[in-house]
């Protein structure tokens, strides 16, 4: 038997449990260590039932388990400096999405994976979603252009608010969420993104006075093709209407239809950001009366993966990569292109300008 990849685990909180726990129930993998600067590590450690190595600090760690792989799951403030560590000590490297929490930072990874020749997989978990994938290929046969509409709004609380807070002291909603549904946007219309707008408010003075809270943002593209995508964190947020996923196109309209998951009082549950349950096809066509041809249909989704089982995908691919030495420069390249956009749409919403690409 192929002896487990030795996985360091950095980032102990929410997304860093959840692929600890992966490698935990996965044979392919063996744990070597667990960092974080807080008691996370330890809380996790009991949370498994393990008694995995315990470190504060990432280069101790590196120096003292010698792991092939590491999964990093900090804040995104942290992420270059980090994978450019882990790179530097031979590793190949899962990090949670965005990649950096710049440009240039992003492509400093990239450059450091190529020149060592090793795997960089960014968590894009909707990827790994078989639902998702499903709405995307029904929004592609709805002909072009494409209205795109989405939104992931979080009225959040207690210790989803501190990490809310925590995670705006370097990005805004629209950056850290938005380059999933970016993502998902590019991936539907295969087009190129020409120019993006965006808004933004902040509704706390407990979060920096450059910073906002809400955002909304809109992308236009060479196919004629727009998209939005809505975010909000914190408190206030209302719950009406916060899940949103929705595709018109000349032939009709795709969407995900969550009722539970959508409901209100959802919003700050990790499960629900991801569900899809059902998805409605709406077909346009016409007859002579002007009435509609085909009732709308409905797909029932089997595979309903939870958030933990997706984590697991994601680590199932991370494990492709480094064994089948997939190419990984598609996916990159995406992960670079998602974020630029992001990057983009925050400029707008802080200068108030259209941004052309």
């Amino acid at each position: 038997m192929t002896k487990p990849i030795r996985i360091l685990v950095i980032g102990c909180g929410n997304m860093g449990a959840s692929h600890a726990t992966a490698y935990h129930h996965m044979p392919e993998f063996e744990i070597c260590g667990l960092v974080a600067r807080g008691d996370s590590k330890i809380k996790l450690n009991q949370a498994m039932g393990s008694s995995y190595p315990l470190f504060d600090r990432v280069d101790t760690a590196l120096a003292s388990t010698q792991p092939t792989a590491v999964c990093i799951s900090t804040y995104p403030d942290t992420h270059e400096e980090i994978a450019c560590q882990a790179l530097d000590a031979g590793c190949h490297v899962f990090i949670e999405k965005p990649l950096a929490d710049s440009v240039a930072g992003c492509q400093r990874i990239l450059d450091k994976a190529k020149e060592k020749n090793k795997k960089v997989v960014v968590g894009y978990i909707l990827r790994h979603h078989p639902s998702w994938i499903r709405f995307i290929e029904e929004a592609q046969q709805l002909g072009k252009p494409l209205v795109m509409r989405m939104n992931l709004n979080q009225q959040s609380q207690g210790y989803m608010w501190d990490v809310h807070r925590h995670l705006m002291e370097s990005l805004s909603p629209i950056v850290d969420c938005g380059v999933h549904y970016i993502d998902v946007m590019c991936q539907m219309t295969r087009s190129k993104p020409v120019a993006v707008s965006a808004i933004g408010a902040r509704l706390t003075p407990e979060i920096a006075s450059d910073n906002y809270n809400y955002g909304q943002l809109q992308i236009r593209f060479e196919d004629g093709s727009v998209g939005w995508y809505e975010a909000g964190w914190g408190p206030m947020m209302s719950e009406a209407a916060f899940f949103v996923k929705d595709v018109i196109g000349p032939k009709g309209a795709v969407s995900i239809v969550a009722q539970e998951a959508g409901a209100a009082g959802n919003s700050d549950n990790i499960d629900a950001h991801t569900k899809t349950e059902s998805i409605r096809i709406h077909h346009a066509e016409l007859d002579e009366k002007n009435k509609f041809v085909k009732k709308d249909e409905w797909i029932n989704l089997q595979d309903e993966p939870n958030h933990q089982e997706l984590c697991r995908r994601e680590q199932a691919y991370f494990l492709n990569a480094m064994v089948k030495d997939l190419d990984l420069r598609d996916h990159l390249e995406d992960a670079l292109n998602s974020l630029k956009i992001a990057f983009a749409c925050d400029e707008s919403v802080k200068t108030g300008k259209v941004i052309s690409l």
